[in-house]
């Protein structure tokens, strides 16, 4: 090897090493790295923490509460420069991304206001590219921060149901990771987390709890400064445990979460199962680690992004009993602060029993679905006690998987085929599900009137997807999936309605809640087809809208101009306003529905004010004025 080969070999490895040590340290928060964004020295209190269950999402940051107002000064946790600065009025609303030498990102949400130089800054951005709402990305040098300085001031804006801090701490990968962990003294806790309820759950076809495939909670009894459940639960099969818990820092009232989960027999350690970091390209697969939001699923799931088990194996978290034997579990619950409470629970395990009382016997069929397995209980009857699967040119035959003198139930794995038919002896079953959507494929179904497609990346797990219709040729009502199921990113759907005459210029697709309001989704017509696309599961109807947005003036002068903005069924899309036919921008607070202006160098406002205001189905209001 040349000297000059060598001499490279050895910047090679040099320059290697020092991006490995710089990654390596970014993974992880150094104590004492980072200040506290709020208060620093003086205690402060939160209202969210990290892995905390939110509707849809992880929390992957601290909310800093403020007492219920605004303008809270916030501070720059570590030197570093703003790497990312964007206006919103949704979102993390007014928000600051600031870049550190370690590799790490810090962010703060919410804000009210930027300090005056972030401020003044970012509005001639605005007036150079003409946009109400803006996100910029910046280099080293161009806004540098130090560590203390203030930033801000806290706020409201966004999707924020009060007044405060939304502060993260992000890995040099922008992986979201515990604040905690930075050791802000301004926090206290020594509370250990609190168990609500333990759930068991069959995994399998010929999985049972309790003698039946059901999914079993347990509320947890405080015994001796922690937590056991009194009854032995009977296991077949292969089960897992979920759990619903919550813990609470000091001095605060409100559930917030935690990160780290420790399961063991008598034996001794099984497994852990700690969050550690979140990525935020897999957000939604939180929907796949929990059940409904609300419990946190211990064991391996195979379509599950994040690995937060340790072993992340598909053995980790299975458990299952040999008949006769009886384990006892401990399962630990342990915050940031390692505070620790401990849950004690025993299975046994059982042999598969056909003969199992479960209830009343019901009216009609009681159909219900577990991922992949068709459950189905009917009422006994003399017609006979074999029930016929007709899938393809195929037909089956099968017993009740457990039984009494009221009912029987059925079990049926999807994965064979997907039912035509089901002959019960005493009722037809027709299953209403399209077809099998496999994860991590492009697929596509139809029927006569509906095509649904999905993409690579649109489903958390396989997916059997039940479809009904209702409505009338006029008002159709679509229902698809459940609402208990959930789509990482969106499915596309073309609906023929042949019989609808309304306007389709003004007509689009509406998500509509149990409580009969309608958010929009939106949708594009060929002929008598509307094309769109969902993330969630749920009744579609049609609705026109044809209706302007309402403009309310609030305050019209020289010194500003401020305005009421609502819409009544499509929302609000943009606006924009003039004044003397120069633009100027526009702020918005969705959640007061006001827009108020702001100009470029605080100059007295004269001439014809235009404002333009769209909704979401097209339709424009304006509002004219003079300025004398």
């Amino acid at each position: 090897m040349s000297k000059l080969n060598k001499r490279s070999h050895f910047l090679f490895a040099f320059a290697f090493a020092c991006y490995s040590l710089n990654f390596a340290f970014g993974q992880e928060i150094q104590k004492g790295y980072f200040q506290s964004p709020v208060k620093p020295g003086q205690r402060s209190y939160l209202s969210g923490n990290f892995s905390e269950l939110r509707p849809n999402h992880f929390h992957t940051g601290l909310d800093y509460k403020f007492g219920g107002v605004e303008g809270e000064p916030i501070y720059a946790a570590a030197e570093g420069w703003v790497y990312r600065i964007k206006i919103s009025s949704f979102g993390y609303g007014n928000v600051i991304y600031l870049k550190h030498p370690s590799g790490h990102i810090t962010l703060y949400g919410h804000l009210r206001n930027f300090n005056p130089r972030l401020h003044d800054w970012i509005k001639n951005k605005v007036y150079e590219t003409k946009q109400n709402e803006l996100e910029l990305f910046l280099e080293e040098g161009q806004l540098p921060i130090k560590k203390g300085e203030l930033i801000a001031n806290g706020g409201n804006t966004g999707s924020s149901g009060g007044p405060h801090l939304h502060f993260e701490i992000r890995d040099s990968l922008d992986r979201a990771l515990d604040p905690l962990l930075a050791g802000f003294t301004e926090i206290v806790d020594k509370t250990p987390p609190t168990p609500q309820k333990i759930a068991i759950v069959p995994l399998e076809l010929d999985s049972r709890v309790n003698g039946k495939f059901q999914r079993v909670e347990l509320s947890p009894v405080f015994s001796g400064g922690n937590y056991r459940i009194p009854e032995v639960i009977k296991v077949t099969g292969k089960v897992g445990l979920e759990i619903q818990s919550y813990d609470k820092l000091d001095g605060a009232e409100n559930q917030n979460g935690f990160p780290r989960f420790e399961l063991a027999d008598d034996s001794g350690h099984l497994f852990s199962l700690q969050i550690d970091q979140v990525d935020f390209n897999y957000t939604r697969h939180f929907l796949l680690h929990t059940y409904r939001n609300r419990f946190t699923k211990l064991y391996y799931q195979k379509d599950l992004k994040f690995s937060f088990l340790s072993p992340n194996d598909p053995n980790t978290g299975i458990l299952e009993l040999e008949e006769g034997t009886k384990k006892n579990f401990q399962l630990k619950l342990i915050d940031a602060y390692n505070n620790t409470r401990l849950v004690q629970l025993s299975l046994l395990g059982t042999d598969l029993d056909s003969t199992k009382s479960d209830g009343a016997s019901p009216a009609k069929a009681q159909v219900s679905y577990f991922r992949n397995i068709l459950k189905i209980k009917v009422a006994q009857t003399s017609k006979g006690g074999l029930a016929k699967f007709e899938v393809g040119n195929h037909s089956y035959e099968i017993l009740p998987a457990y039984q009494d003198a009221a009912s029987r139930t059925y079990l049926w794995d999807l994965r064979f085929g997907i039912p035509a038919k089901i002959d019960l002896c005493s009722e037809i079953y027709i299953p209403d599900i399209l077809g099998h959507f496999p994860v991590g494929k492009e697929h596509l179904h139809a029927i006569d009137n509906l095509q649904i497609r999905t993409y690579e990346n649109s489903l958390l797990e396989d997916l059997y997807l039940r479809v009904t219709q209702s409505g009338t040729p006029t008002a159709p009502i679509l229902n698809l999936g459940e609402s208990t199921s959930y789509l990482w990113n969106p499915i596309e759907a073309t609906w023929e309605v042949s019989g609808f005459s309304g306007n389709k210029s003004k007509t689009h697709v509406y998500l509509r809640a149990a409580n009969g309001s309608r958010s929009f989704v939106g949708g594009e017509w060929n002929e008598n087809q509307i094309r769109f696309k969902t993330r969630n599961f749920g009744s579609f109807v049609l609705a026109e809208d044809v209706v302007k947005p309402s403009i309310t003036p609030i305050r019209v002068s020289n010194q500003g101009l401020r305005f009421s903005i609502k819409d009544n069924l499509s929302g609000i899309k943009s606006f924009e306003a003039f004044v003397n036919g120069e633009w100027i921008w526009m702020r918005y607070e969705h959640k007061q529905a006001v827009i108020w202006s702001e100009s470029l160098k605080g100059q007295a406002l004269k001439g014809v004010v235009l404002l333009k205001v769209t909704d979401q189905a097209g339709n424009v209001a304006e509002w004219r004025g003079i300025l004398n």
